[in-house]
């Protein structure tokens, strides 16, 4: 009697389980950046700068070769890579990370729409051509750390003067991909947040701040009085809060279930 019992208790915990498991965090997934991580700026041909940037990562330029602005420009917590080992090793993760985001599937077309002044949830957002942020754009996680937001967007990506990205419900600056088919140009004093991956180059204009990474394949990276810190991005992925919840909630009735069947076998000796 005791033996069936626990065996119909293992049977819905293992079942809640499988159902953990097969739940995915979301439909699309991170690309793997792979020993690009740890930059937090990567050209192709070159990497110029103007004024008192600070770049916190890894700054490296391949096959190119020129680094050019530094100083007055700071590279801290982390090295200058021109035509090195390490940066062709990051430009090959990038072109990974890039096919990866270029790959995914649309959640929402939002071709000739301004991300200015939306509130999206994880997802991965399509642009056909270009892509213009005027204003604030609020990415909201609704609860889950590991949510991820992709753009793939056919050209261009511009942004206004002024704008940002802000995160809310527990979203993470670090599962935030730009694809970009061309060049990103990030506007004065923008406060941006993610990943930049650029087919071409990127160009962050006189006060720019990026909470990530600017990763350009085959152009150069241009930096004018800009902070890009991709330091809080080195973290492992969390497992999404559904998941966590059923699996503890499966072991806990287990667990539960044997001890007060144990109980009445115990009393009885």
């Amino acid at each position: 009697m005791i033996g069936s019992r626990i065996g119909r208790l293992f049977a819905t915990a293992l079942s809640t389980l499988l159902v953990a498991a097969a739940l995915p965090a979301s439909a699309q997934t991170a690309p793997p950046l792979g020993t690009a991580q740890s930059y937090a700026v990567l050209a192709g041909s070159t990497v110029t700068n103007t004024g008192p940037s600070v770049i916190v990562g890894d700054l490296g330029v391949s096959p190119g070769s020129a680094v050019t602005g530094f100083p007055p420009g700071l590279v801290s917590g982390g090295a200058i890579h021109a035509a090195d080992a390490a940066a062709l090793s990051a430009q090959s993760a990038l072109t990974t990370a890039y096919n990866s985001a270029a790959g995914q599937s649309c959640t929402l077309d939002l071709t000739g729409q301004d991300l200015g002044g939306q509130v999206l949830t994880p997802g991965v957002y399509c642009f056909s051509s270009s892509a213009q942020l005027t204003g604030t754009l609020t990415l909201n996680g609704q609860g889950n750390a590991a949510a991820i937001w992709i753009f793939k967007i056919g050209s261009t990506l511009t942004t206004a003067s002024s704008a940002s990205v802000v995160m809310s419900g527990s979203g993470s600056a670090c599962n935030v991909f730009w694809q970009v088919g061309s060049s990103a140009t990030v506007g004065t004093s923008t406060s941006l947040v993610g990943n930049i991956l650029a087919l071409t180059s990127i160009t962050m204009t006189t006060g720019a701040n990026l909470v990530g990474r600017a990763l350009a394949r085959n152009g150069a990276v241009t930096l004018d009085t800009n902070n890009i810190n991709a330091s809080s991005c080195a973290a492992t992925p969390v497992p999404a809060l559904p998941q966590v919840f059923m699996l503890v909630l499966a072991l806990g009735l287990a667990g539960l279930g044997v001890v007060r069947l144990m109980r009445p076998a115990r009393a009885r000796r």
